[in-house]
């Protein structure tokens, strides 16, 4: 077959690796020069540990091995099986840990509790006060600003692959799509993975859209000068994933709510280490449009504030900030909206906050949906 993908962030690259994989020839298009989106604008966070039990947890493992399969062939995505620690700092936040952890699925998502001195022999640079944290050892990371480029480099090299930066598609139909250089490249099967740009061609294809942009804030430091072992969170991440919903995360809602800031910009701690040292930290969630232009600075303040709390040192200079939108599902309980809008055109998007996790499951499900 030969098969033109539309958008060239994580989830159309994952959708052409699959693709490459079975066989079949790529013509890779994006709009961008280069991905420019939230595929690049995240953590890097192959995160199994929160997401909500059956289809999405299901999904999240199957993309661990597939990120692992993935990282082994192409060393320059930056993959590494660091797991992730929840700091715990209250006896609230830790009954929260504890309730997860009598769960079916715990083994699943390698959950276990680590005492203070244990978490700090996981990890020694958090040197602050806490009562110990949820380990998860089934997450990992990637370098997002680093893997779609390495992909693209690996498809090449098979000879299948063809990359058109700097291209919009305005036509998408039966064998061919048009786009706006004039060219039309002849297609046996279109999938469009066009993210957050929802408009265009994407709303006259699919006008009534099930999904929502959520945009968030996020910085990077210069290197911390000592290893973050693993990824950090803190407990008010035990509010924004759904595996930790039930009655102690809503005794800890109704008995410890979030500080202002925190709330006000629904806000929690994550932070990942960069190879090149540097700490990426974040976020919040803003979901009504039209979203401001600009990033405000009292988040980035509870986030440092909250950082060196955890690492009981000061954070180095906070070198980059950056604003990011994602598409998620307006039913949250999807992983996914993958939708036939012509013939042999199919679009997929909405995985929001899933999209880096998940993506390589995405497109194997998608490439066995359609018979690839």
């Amino acid at each position: 077959m030969r098969v033109v993908i539309v958008g060239a962030g994580a989830l159309g690259t994952m959708h052409a690796w699959q693709a490459i994989a079975r066989g079949h020839e790529v013509v890779h298009i994006e709009r961008e020069r280069d991905a420019r989106g939230a595929s690049v604008r995240n953590f890097g966070l192959v995160w199994v540990g929160g997401r909500a039990s059956g289809a999405e947890l299901e999904t999240a493992l199957r993309a661990r091995e597939l990120w692992q399969e993935i990282g082994a062939r192409v060393p320059g995505v930056g993959f590494r099986a660091n797991g992730s620690l929840t700091a715990v700092r209250t006896e609230a936040e830790r009954a929260v840990a504890d309730e997860v952890l009598t769960r079916p699925d715990a083994g699943a998502r390698g959950l276990k509790w680590l005492d203070a001195a244990e978490t700090r022999a996981l990890n020694p640079a958090l040197r602050g006060e806490l009562l110990g944290a949820l380990w998860c050892e089934r997450d990992a990371a990637v370098e997002p600003r680093l893997t779609q480029r390495a992909l693209r480099e690996h498809l090449t090299a098979s000879g299948r692959y063809t990359f058109l930066g700097g291209r919009e598609v305005r036509e998408a139909g039966t064998g061919k799509v048009t786009d706006d250089h004039g060219q039309t490249h002849r297609a046996d099967a279109v999938v469009l993975c066009t993210g957050a740009w929802l408009s265009g061609l994407v709303r006259e294809l699919a006008p009534e859209l099930p999904v929502r942009k959520v945009r968030l804030q996020m910085m990077q430091t210069d290197p911390l000068g000592e290893p973050l072992t693993t990824s950090v969170a803190d407990a008010d991440s035990f509010r924004y994933y759904p595996a930790y919903s039930g009655g102690a995360l809503d005794a800890l809602n109704d008995g410890q709510p979030q500080a202002q800031t925190a709330a006000e910009h629904r806000m929690q701690l994550l932070m990942v280490q960069r190879l090149g040292g540097g700490l990426t930290i974040g976020d919040t969630h803003e979901y009504d449009e039209p979203f401001g232009f600009d990033v405000v600075e009292e988040p980035y303040e509870h986030l440092r504030g909250v950082a060196e709390a955890l690492l009981g040192r000061p954070l180095p200079r906070i070198r980059h900030r950056w604003a990011g939108v994602y598409a998620q599902c307006v039913d949250t309980g999807r992983v996914v909206h993958r939708e036939q809008v012509a013939d042999g055109v199919w679009l997929v998007t909405g995985p929001g906050g899933r999209g880096m996790t998940c993506s390589p499951a995405i497109g194997e499900d998608t490439a066995n949906q359609l018979g690839w």
